[in-house]
């Protein structure tokens, strides 16, 4: 079939300059560009297009998409039957179903013959070019196809709605944010959605601020004429701020919960403010009521109370936060929180910073702790100190600052002279290879393994005793205190061994409390049971792999295996 006489190459000039569709006018002439950079809605450079059109393969693809478009419009218009105008935006707006239909028919000389043809044998669905039509991408009206509707036709109320949208003045571009957002809409009756438009210009809004808040905020279209809407504009009027502000303040990228941004209003409303200070700082930081709903301001209200700040320090710190966006400023604040927590800051400290410094928290967007660390060269417990000592610093610490070394506290020197104090007293020589040695395997401060090594003395072993322990197992100090007396009292008070069982085995210390437990109670079972001696030593129930102590002790018996996995799970749920 011939295209008809008004195919494209005789539509008017600026009928081809929207920026949705993939053709562009060059030297008079229609191209199609199948590269998806020309999909985007930045101009066409001329020179280098008249450039690329000098190869042949994409003449051939431009020819071949002219072709594809007037094969889809004479389809839409003259086989379905839509309106010229409507067929004609669809074929103009839907680049991803035209590169999907050329696919079909690629190996095919006659790309308009070869569509014709599809078409007739295989009807195509045509929600999928309408809603991109509309601006929405594949993915995106994908989900949103009907599931037993091929023909546009089909849906009245989905076109009889779409009327009322455009004839209203939507553009047609702004339409797929809405059937996205609120797409029970398009299944009104006939006459339910201009009575909806009406009513809130009966509210006072213009016709403009009405299309302005329906494409940013599409829900408002959902049900009765939104209550909840209509109160956040009158309480945000009563506080100076008027329609075209907030407005101003709304974006096409974001969805709206009107409920929680009147609840946040509310709560803004019953702190410590006037009327006066109230809107100059909603007119100041709009992100508290538009930024995620209000939501992100709630959860750091939240944070702040439950950290002990009362509402007046609450009230007060967000009158001081600089013109940012609350969003990136809560954002701050919780990588802060994870800053500190990453340095081993006790709880404790880190409340009270949060509690007291929040502005500094959530003004600076702090670089990794691994990186402040190396660059000021110091310690987590030094950097902790510097922190409790003036939290101001944290900004200097800030992404994109540059970090000078802090000279050497003599923390150090002290630390050396400490170890090597303690390795004289366990009976090391000053000097000797096994003095360097020995330098190596204790890790901590002098100060540290002092206090591990008493730990066993004061759980009532001889210091000589220890200190021979030690030599020969030197790793077992390599333990933090508190983890060395929770050893020792789990053997003495747990499993109701003696602590001298720990010299002949003092790697004791270094096994996991799961293990241990997990062991000792297969063991007890196995005891009373009268399968084994009632005083294994501590190195023959531990040292050996769970295969080797399975196969020598809990396989030989029977229900053995079964006991073992209860416990198992047992201790794993606990």
């Amino acid at each position: 079939m011939d295209h008809p006489k008004w195919s494209l190459s005789n539509v008017p000039r600026n009928h081809l300059r929207s920026s949705k569709t993939p053709f562009s006018l060059i030297n008079g002439s229609l191209h199609y560009f199948k590269t998806s950079t020309f999909y985007s809605s930045r101009a066409v450079n001329t020179e280098k297009a008249e450039e690329i059109l000098t190869c042949e393969t994409v003449t051939k693809i431009s020819r071949r998409g002219r072709e594809a478009q007037a094969a889809l419009l004479e389809y839409l218009h003259g086989t379905r039957a839509l309106p010229f105008t409507e067929a004609e935006y669809i074929s103009k707006n839907s680049p991803n179903f035209l590169e999907k239909l050329l696919k079909k028919v690629e190996n095919e000389e006659e790309t308009g013959k070869s569509l014709t043809r599809l078409f007739r044998y295989h009807p195509i669905n045509e929600f999928e070019p309408f809603l991109e039509s509309l601006g929405l991408k594949p993915s995106e009206f994908s989900p949103l196809l009907p599931r037993h509707l091929m023909f546009l036709s089909d849906d009245d109320m989905l076109l009889e709605n779409y009327h009322v949208l455009c004839n209203y003045g939507i553009a047609r571009s702004k339409i797929g944010k809405i059937y996205k957002e609120a797409t029970e809409i398009f299944k009104y009756d006939f006459g339910v959605l201009s009575l909806k438009f009406r009513a809130y210009e009966n509210l006072g809004l213009s016709r403009s601020r009405v299309i302005k808040f329906v494409v940013l905020s599409p829900s408002l279209l959902v049900g009765d004429v939104n209550r909840i809407f209509t109160q956040v504009l009158e309480e945000l009027k009563s506080l100076g701020l008027g329609y075209d502000w907030i407005l101003g303040c709304l974006s096409e990228k974001n969805s709206y919960n009107w409920s929680q941004i009147l609840e946040t209003l509310r709560f803004f409303g019953e702190m410590d403010y006037s009327k006066e200070e109230l809107g100059g700082l909603i007119k100041k930081h709009p992100g508290l009521l538009f930024d995620s709903s209000g939501k992100k301001v709630c959860s750091l209200i939240g944070l702040l109370l439950k950290l002990g700040s009362n509402i007046s320090e609450i009230s007060s710190l967000f009158l001081q936060i600089p013109r940012v966006q609350i969003g990136t400023f809560v954002k701050n604040f919780r990588q802060s929180l994870l800053f500190l927590l990453a340095i081993d800051m006790e709880a404790d400290d880190i409340g009270t910073i949060l509690r007291e410094h929040p502005l500094v928290l959530g003004s600076c967007f702090l670089k990794k702790p691994t990186s402040v660390l190396s660059g000021l060269n110091i310690g987590k417990k030094r950097l902790c100190g510097i922190i409790k000592e003036d939290p101001n610093l944290l900004k200097c610490w800030a992404l994109g600052s540059k970090i000078q070394p802090l000279p050497n506290s003599g923390e150090d020197q002290r630390s050396l002279m400490q170890k090597t104090e303690f390795l004289l007293n366990l009976g090391f020589v000053e000097g000797s290879d096994e003095m360097r040695k020995a330098f190596k395997v204790f890790r901590g401060k002098g100060g540290e393994l002092q206090e591990r090594f008493d730990c066993f003395v004061k759980a009532g072993l001889d210091p000589k005793v220890v200190s021979k322990m030690i030599k020969g197992a030197p790793h077992v100090l390599n333990m933090s205190k508190d983890v060395i007396k929770e050893k020792i009292d789990f053997l003495v008070n747990e499993l109701q061994y003696p602590i001298s069982s720990v010299v002949p085995f003092p790697s004791f210390i270094s096994y996991t409390t799961e293990r241990a437990k997990l062991r000792f109670s297969m063991y007890n079972w196995l005891k009373d049971e009268g399968k084994v001696s009632s005083k294994l030593a501590l190195s023959t129930i531990l040292a050996c792999s769970d295969k080797a102590f399975i196969k020598q002790y809990v396989e030989p018996h029977a229900g053995g295996l079964e006991v073992w996995e209860k416990l198992k799970k047992a201790l794993s749920s606990s």
